[in-house]
């Protein structure tokens, strides 16, 4: 099923991706109530991280915030899997976002804005949220970039 939402994710030049399958013990979304909570999206394409590293030491932050869009399109695609269609995302609500650092890296919110951006690309003041940005030490797989959305849908 695909609605407008993934008509402007193709006029955006954009496909919905498969839906990155957990690396442990969780679900890539989950639904409670009218919200869908995604854990955490890594920038996984195909499979693969297309880079490594700390931001601000092996990848450079215009490369981090690509990679943060990726995690974007990745947890609307965990959204599609429990909701069905992303034309049913009434808003969405939070933004976090966990960005790998070198010690004396601090444009975190510069990198999290392509989460941000792609978001309200997509889905116009629909993608309008709050959002938290924060350095960490290491991530999963060490990655650079790892985003978790949560999002109001409308009745099904």
């Amino acid at each position: 099923m695909s609605g407008a939402v993934e008509a402007k994710l193709a006029e955006l030049g954009l496909t919905l991706p498969e839906v990155v399958p957990p690396i442990a013990a969780y679900q890539p979304a989950i639904q409670s109530g009218v919200y869908v909570y995604t854990s955490g999206q890594l920038p996984m394409v195909e499979g693969k991280l297309p880079m490594t590293g700390k931001v601000g030491g092996e990848v450079t932050p215009e490369e981090a915030k690509e990679l943060a869009r990726t995690c974007a399109l990745n947890a609307l695609a965990a959204v599609k899997s429990v909701a069905g269609d992303l034309d049913r995302i009434a808003r969405v609500v939070k933004v976090v976002g966990f960005v790998a650092s070198a010690p004396d890296f601090t444009g975190q919110p510069a990198v999290i804005n392509g989460t941000s951006e792609l978001l309200g690309e997509v889905l116009g003041d629909k993608g309008v949220h709050a959002r938290s940005a924060v350095g960490v030490a290491v991530l999963p797989l060490d990655a650079p970039v790892e985003v978790e959305i949560q999002v109001e849908l409308t009745e099904a």
